[in-house]
Formats: C-alpha cells, structure tokens, sequence
C-alpha cells in the first residue's frame, strides 16, 4: 500500500499541471489531477488528499471560490496557491482564509516543494490534534450522568465541600467521583482537567 502523501493539483492549464506532476512524483507523492475546480468537486476528493495546489484564476469557480466551498464544508485540507498575477490583495485574502502559502508562476520549484511540506506537517499537525481530542471525547463519554454533574462543579474551581453542598452529597462521595473522573478522562491535576473540559466543550456548572 501507497503511504505517500496525496497531492491534488487544480489548474486549467495542461502545461502547468505536467510540470507540477512531473515535479512531484520525482519527489515521491501520489498525484491527483483536475482541470478545474468544478472537476474536483465532482470528483469528491478532497478527504483523501493530504495536501492541494490549487491556481487562483480558472473559468467558472476560481480558486477562492472553491476554498471558500471547502472551508464552509468543514474541510481542512492544506492549500498552495499558484497565479500568474502575483496579486497582493488576493494573496493577502488567500492566507487569511487559511492558505499555506500564494505562489506566483511560473513558481520555483524549492518554494513549491517547502510550501507543500509546511502544508504537509501543519495538516499532520492538525489531525494528530483531532486524534486526540476524539480520545479525549470517548473518555468524557464514559463518565456516569454524576460524575458529568461534579464535573461541571469541578471546572467551575469549586471546593469539595461547595460540591457536596451543591449537590446534595458527602464529601467524601465528592472525592470518590473526582478520582473517578480524573482516571477516566486520563488527567493527573485539575489544571489538565479545565483544558480538557473546555476543548470538549463542558460548561461549569452555574450554581
């Protein structure tokens, strides 16, 4: 099985896409060609490219257009930038939408190459991240409808005894569910706790 990284490259224009091909198979990847961005919406893609270079001006969708598309459908793909008109304010517009980098052509080979790579580990980056907190997630799900409730308590910076207080309970049963919690989400201090929590999107309890 082909673990190389999957490139898409989305470019109406046949001799830049030969160029780019050539180019990046000589360094390893797997390619995926589209002659437009309506031809690789089409194609549906995108969950299985690591990384995409992707020209600005095409007929139809142009290149922001269909980063918009993407960044509206939750896809978090990597993207390079190739024009030909070297456009500041697009550019500019380009990376704060969350581009890697805006090349202009015809592009440098050794910019092109550092631009994918920075593409590559920033998305590796990225899922690790997702990984994490999808194991962060399962963790939180196995807590009891309790030990949610003291949870909440607990994120809010409340003592035991003001936990107990709240909930009708012995402090020490208090204790007994924050050993529990801190062993399921797999936490060792309160501190580790509240940034879980907050990642995952637990409120503190209001009272």
């Amino acid at each position: 099985m082909n673990t190389a990284p999957k490139i898409g490259l989305v470019d109406d224009e046949p001799e830049i896409l030969k160029a780019l091909r050539r180019l990046l198979s000589m360094e390893g990847f797997q390619i995926r060609e589209y002659n437009s961005a309506n031809d690789f919406i089409q194609s549906d893609d995108v969950q299985h490219l690591d990384c995409l270079v992707l020209d600005v001006s095409m007929p139809g969708l142009d290149g922001l257009e269909l980063q918009a598309r993407l960044k509206r459908a939750g896809m978090k793909v990597p993207i390079v930038f190739l024009t030909g008109t070297g456009d500041i304010p697009t550019s500019v517009r380009a990376v704060k939408a969350g581009a890697v980098n805006f090349l202009t052509k015809p592009f440098d080979a050794d910019h092109l190459l550092a631009a994918i790579r920075d593409g590559l580990a920033e998305y590796a980056s990225l899922k690790a991240e997702e990984q994490e907190l999808g194991a962060k997630r399962s963790r939180l799900d196995r807590l009891t409808p309790r030990e949610r409730e003291v949870l909440g308590h607990v994120i809010s910076g409340k003592l035991n005894k003001q936990i107990a207080s709240s909930l009708g309970i012995s402090e020490q049963t208090v204790k007994v569910h924050r050993m529990r919690i801190t062993e399921k989400m797999g936490v060792s201090s309160v501190a580790e706790l509240v940034r879980a929590a907050e990642r995952l999107g637990v409120s503190p309890a209001s009272n």
